[in-house]
């Protein structure tokens, strides 16, 4: 199995509060983490930080053993992708141009998508539900459709490790789970996905680990059955959780 992200000693600082102290993490192939944590705890600047968008204050960041200040953009985007939470579209395009562009890191400079991108495009599009859209213009979507854009967009390009941040926002309840059942199948052997949620529920359903962020800037890290704990969770959330198991599966909810 192999290491797809690894920090060392990662320390994220904003203004005069620190926001995640020396981390040290390791995320291998067939992974699926949840991060989670109060507003503003820091969980959107660590996934930037893990993207190489925000420098950190200390620490180290390999992407597939590499460090990523010594690899281009272009090389950055082949081995991992970010969902952010919102996604502009400053530029008219269709839905189908939007989502080729996942494409675009394994293109040279003046070369064109083929014909075999559009088709493992438009299959994409088909499985989050926007078969019918290919033609439209990205601003006449609603907040859900650009949502499911936004992944549609991320599974084309398909790196090895993918990062979402609040991947869930805008989205109804069918297509909260339909989008994480997607995710779930789509993480395989050689992929590994990191997202940062809101729900514990969809943390304990659809990961295999989770990152808690706690206020003082300390962080728990590894499998959801040893890091989903209610005495954790109240911790975190600043509020009491409790657990309660329903065929056979837990369900945490606050009190």
């Amino acid at each position: 199995m192999s290491q797809l992200l690894q920090t060392r000693g990662l320390t994220i600082k904003k203004g005069n509060r620190i926001l995640c102290q020396k981390l040290n993490l390791t995320v291998n192939q067939g992974e699926r983490w949840g991060i989670l944590g109060k507003n503003g705890a820091g969980k959107t600047s660590l996934l930037y930080t893990f993207a190489g968008l925000e420098l950190p204050l200390h620490g180290e960041r390999l992407i597939m053993q590499d460090h990523i200040e010594s690899l281009s953009r272009r090389e950055i985007a082949q081995r991992l992708g970010l969902m952010l939470q919102d996604t502009p579209d400053p530029f008219p395009a269709t839905v189908l141009q939007t989502a080729l562009m996942g494409r675009h890191p394994y293109l040279s400079r003046w070369q064109w998508e083929s014909q075999n991108d559009i088709n493992l495009t438009r299959a994409v599009l088909e499985q989050v539900g926007l078969k019918e859209f290919d033609a439209r213009q990205v601003s006449s979507l609603s907040g859900g459709e650009r949502r499911r854009l936004a992944l549609a967009t991320l599974l084309v390009q398909s790196p090895p490790l993918m990062l979402l941040d609040e991947p869930t926002n805008h989205l109804d309840l069918h297509y909260q789970h339909a989008m994480l059942n997607l995710l779930q199948q789509h993480t395989k052997k050689e992929h590994a996905i990191i997202t940062v949620l809101h729900d514990i529920n969809h943390a304990a359903k659809y990961c295999t680990h989770a990152l808690l962020l706690f206020d003082d800037g300390t962080s728990l890290t590894g499998s959801c059955q040893a890091v989903l704990t209610t005495d954790h969770l109240s911790k975190v959330f600043n509020t009491q959780i409790k657990k309660h198991c329903i065929d056979g599966k837990d369900y945490f909810y606050a009190t």
